[in-house]
């Protein structure tokens, strides 16, 4: 006997426990509890409930199915710190495995706890890298989507990079073209992602399992605009079977001053006091620096980026996040008389920003970043162009798409690989150089600008009714609507 057909959609979010990874997950969890006949459960630990938990509360309280599923994370069991729940609050590296292992760990949690979850969940979307996911569908017989959290031109360079090994016996430095890509594209192998350049047994054990668990997935959630990528979207498209939806920018779906500000961690700066600080900034004038909440520069790169903002005469925000040797950082802002001499122009934010918030203020004219997919999309959002400094993973990538792609930023250091091979830090006067020709008035400079505030209208276009990612994600619920009815009609055996 066949089963009604089915009308309502739980999806379980599965995030990977890190800012980067978590944020535009719960910002997709927002946008999914806002369709009709859609709950959405986030699986997170407590105290990632508490640090996330202010930005859904307030769609929690209009009454949005949306909610936390928390389980307790095994941190202690694991050789963690007690409280250490996130990739970001490992006090060293040399724990990212205990990490793992404790992210694992939490599989069976959840299953033992699966049959508690009213309405079942009739979809899991989980971070590519809680591969553990994978077993779990296929236990409850749903689909898995995944959800990669970067862009179309990643995706689609990672994929030719696998499939002709072209990067082979190349020298670190020497450049190369990225095969298979609409555009023409030249990169070095010590740029080349992770998963092409690690040299431990264990993470190419992990990667293994990543792409295995991939090529099992029903299909893949992008956080990007059809416009924004247009050629690698449709060749992406062809590769996954038609099984990609791109529903961003998810960061545009916080489109108050709370939203943006609570997104995160709290911050050492007060939202008011910033924004007020801005205000008595020029239009576009503002030169805001920040590299994500993962990357930890040394201390004596941040120098020589603090000295490049101080030389380059624009007012500028500096986010500095120096991990453990925060103490040395701060020794040299107090005995070398920075901090003074750039009272009056500069703003200093230690670890935690309102980025969001910064970047949508209308005095900010240029974001020196790290390159991360999120802070791309971010300074995509705002139209403001980028001084790019790629720091490891996909960033280098991120890099070329937006200064040769989109045209929208200029790179601090034009050909990267020998400088950490040597230890040779990026000196301030490359900084200097690249945010002078962002932030410069002329041709170059203005096309640049231009180019970045036409991106900016298109990406909020985009979310709209009628807009691709708003279209696409009326796609998504259609496709998993039909599965879920074509496996309710199954007869019982």
């Amino acid at each position: 006997m066949a089963s009604e057909s089915v009308n309502q959609l739980h999806f379980l979010l599965i995030p990977f426990l890190a800012p980067g990874h978590t944020i535009p997950m719960i910002d997709m969890a927002k946008l999914l509890a806002q369709r009709r006949n859609v709950t959405v459960t986030i699986v997170t630990t407590p105290l990632n409930a508490i640090r996330y938990g202010p930005t859904l509360q307030q769609h929690i309280n209009s009454g949005l199915p949306v909610r936390f599923f928390q389980l307790p994370f095994p941190a202690t069991e694991n050789g963690l710190p007690e409280g250490c729940e996130s990739g970001d609050a490992l006090p060293g590296l040399h724990l990212i495995h205990n990490f793992s292992a404790a992210v694992d760990m939490l599989q069976q949690r959840l299953e033992q706890r699966f049959d508690s979850l009213k309405p079942r969940p009739n979809c899991i979307l989980s971070d590519k890298y809680m591969t553990w996911s994978d077993d779990t569908a296929a236990k409850y017989e749903i689909p898995r989507i995944i959800f990669d959290g970067m862009s179309c031109f990643k995706q689609l360079s990672t994929h030719h990079l696998y499939a002709s090994k072209v990067f082979d016996e190349m020298p670190e430095s020497e450049p190369f073209v990225l095969p298979g890509l609409p555009d023409r594209i030249e990169i070095t192998r010590a740029q080349l992602p992770t998963e092409f350049n690690h040299s431990s047994a264990a993470m190419h054990e992990q990667i293994e399992r990543v792409r295995e668990t991939e090529s099992r997935a029903y299909g893949m959630v992008i956080n990007s605009f059809e416009e924004l990528e247009q050629e690698y979207v449709k060749e992406f498209k062809k590769l996954k079977g038609g099984k990609v939806w791109c529903l961003g920018p998810l960061s545009l779906f916080n489109n108050d001053d709370s939203g943006k500000s609570l997104r995160g961690s709290s911050t050492s700066v007060d939202d008011q006091h910033c924004l007020k600080w801005l205000d008595s900034k020029e239009p576009g004038s503002v030169v805001y620096s920040c590299f994500g909440s993962c990357s930890q520069v040394t201390p004596p790169q941040l120098i020589e980026l603090g000295l490049a903002l101080e030389a380059s005469n624009s007012p500028f925000i500096w986010v500095i996040r120096a991990g453990d040797r925060a103490e040395e950082v701060e020794k040299w802002l107090s005995e070398s008389g920075f901090e003074a001499r750039i009272e009056d122009r500069g703003l200093i934010i230690r670890d935690w920003a309102p980025q969001l918030l910064i970047l949508s203020h209308p005095s900010v004219g240029g974001f020196l970043t790290h390159c991360g997919w999120n802070s791309v999309l971010e300074g995509v959002c705002a139209g403001v162009p980028m001084i790019t400094w790629p720091q490891f993973a996909e960033q280098f990538l991120n890099e070329k798409l937006i200064v040769q792609v989109l045209g929208v930023g200029a790179p601090v250091v034009v050909h990267w690989g020998l400088e950490d091979e040597f230890g040779v830090t990026v000196k301030s006067e490359q900084v200097k150089t690249a945010i002078k020709t962002v932030m410069q008035v002329g041709p170059e400079g203005n096309e640049r600008r231009k180019k970045a505030q036409a991106l900016g209208v298109v990406a909020k276009k985009a979310i709209e009714e009628g807009g691709s990612s708003h279209h696409n994600l009326t796609l998504l619920i259609q496709d998993l609507l039909e599965h879920a009815n074509v496996i309710s009609q199954k007869p019982l055996i």
